[in-house]
């Protein structure tokens, strides 16, 4: 494993991870070109709601990857058919709970993030059509995550762009032409979901082998004691992730206090960090894979090589990124909205983006180690404390206003970093390969 070799598979898992956030940031940029900022706050606001849903539920997806990738390495073809039987449950399970659960839901959380009567209408709008999208949403997330973990790349790759580049055709189609507003940029993200579904379920059947296809609905295929590794570490990440979704939903209500116009522009500086987010989270998905080969395979070297070639680009990547946003901010700012108002704000916290990159890209990039070694307590711990660092910093940054929000922010994904780092080692000697003597290169993948 080489530098070469690490980018062939870090690169399309990026061009497949970024495709995310550009479902929010395209629906973004679209409203964005309206007269209207409070299109943009209800769409924000709207996106919020369903992140908040999606992320809390993240774990789907990422441990999927991390068992997936383990099963792969034995090359056992039942653990790698339950890898993906179990998550698919519970990602059942999950969407009857929160579509039934809809209207608690949505009445709970629009007032915590805006007061605007407008904006809330836009966001209820928004909501009411994208919920039912949720099911979809969270399915996806098992078979992408199944597909990355068993380096099925180049259709993982086709499966999101197709999602995207849907979202895209269908967000101007329904938004410009026929001028559905915000209900359209729901209806586009809905539709892209359900399509991106069927395509990857037709995907997923024609990779199991003929005669293990049955198995998936077999019963020992769904025995609840089974579950134990695999509930735990989805336990973890979703305390993880729920610390993670307190941090983005203070930052976005504590915004909503300073203005529409402000609100506005955070969303749109918020969706780009989470493209800068989403392209570390390539390379740790990169990462993800190969510890999990690692591991399952017994091949230290291969370990090894991975914790070096992602410390190596985490910090390369953060330079070209940082680097890349500071010279092209403007256009970039303009591809989101063409408001004035909006813009000038934009312009006054375009800073704390650029450094964004540099003090997180450890936190983002690193996880892909733990995910792959399906060792998620050091993940919830680390994250608990960084929430911690943010909710303190926002304490005593109160006077700074927006400014005192975003250094929060910063240090949040500082912390985020640097206790994740000070963790590895610990990984190290849990996995035992601290102690484990190989001769010659390390085995393919």
């Amino acid at each position: 494993m080489n530098h070469s070799k690490y980018l062939g598979l870090a690169l399309p898992l990026i061009l497949t991870t970024i495709t995310t956030p550009l479902l929010g940031a395209v629906d973004t940029a679209v409203v964005g070109q309206l007269d209207d900022s409070s299109y943009i706050a209800g769409v924000a606001v709207g996106t919020i709601i369903f992140n908040t849903m999606y992320w809390l539920f993240g774990f789907l997806r990422v441990s999927t990857s991390g068992f997936a990738a383990q099963a792969h390495g034995t090359k056992n073809e039942e653990d790698i058919l339950r890898s993906l039987s179990r998550p698919l449950l519970l990602a059942l399970s999950i969407s009857a709970i929160l579509v039934a659960l809809q209207y608690p839901i949505k009445e709970q959380f629009l007032p915590l993030l805006t007061s605007d009567p407008v904006v809330q209408s836009l966001a209820t709008d928004y909501f009411a059509i994208r919920i039912w999208g949720v099911p979809f949403g969270l399915l996806n997330y098992v078979i992408i995550g199944w597909m990355m973990g068993l380096a099925m790349i180049k259709k993982t790759l086709f499966l999101q762009m197709y999602m995207n580049v849907t979202n895209i055709v269908l967000d101007i189609l329904f938004v410009k032409v026929f001028s559905w507003g915000v209900g359209g940029v729901a209806a586009a993200t809905l539709i892209s979901e359900v399509s991106t579904f069927v395509i990857g379920l037709v995907i997923v059947w024609k990779a199991i082998p003929a005669k293990q296809r049955k198995k998936i609905l077999q019963i020992k295929s769904i025995d609840l004691s089974s579950y134990k590794k695999m509930m735990r570490m989805n336990r973890d990440l979703f305390i993880r992730t729920l610390c993670l979704l307190i941090v983005f939903n203070v930052f976005t209500a504590k915004g909503g206090t300073f203005g529409t116009e402000i609100l506005a522009a955070n969303a749109i500086l918020i969706q780009i960090h989470y493209i800068m987010a989403y392209i570390y989270d390539g390379f740790a998905n990169a990462s993800s894979i190969l510890a999990g080969r690692a591991i399952g395979s017994n091949d230290k070297t291969l370990y090894q090589t991975t914790i070096r070639l992602t410390f190596q680009w985490a910090v390369i990547s953060s330079l070209i990124i940082s680097s890349v946003y500071y010279l092209f901010n403007d256009q970039i700012h303009q591809m989101f909205t063409s408001i004035p108002e909006v813009l000038h704000e934009v312009g006054t916290y375009e800073a704390w983006i650029v450094c964004f990159p540099l003090v997180s890209s450890f936190g983002v990039v690193l996880h892909g180690i733990f995910v792959g070694a399906t060792e998620a307590s050091s993940l919830r711990n680390t994250m608990i404390l960084a929430l911690l660092v943010f909710l303190i910093s926002l304490f005593l940054a109160a006077r700074l206003d927006n400014h005192g929000l975003w250094l929060a922010f910063i240090l949040f994904s500082s912390a985020r970093s640097l206790f994740l780092i000070l963790h590895v080692p610990k990984l190290s000697r849990t996995l035992g390969f601290h102690a484990v003597r190989y001769e010659g290169e390390s085995k393919e993948f």
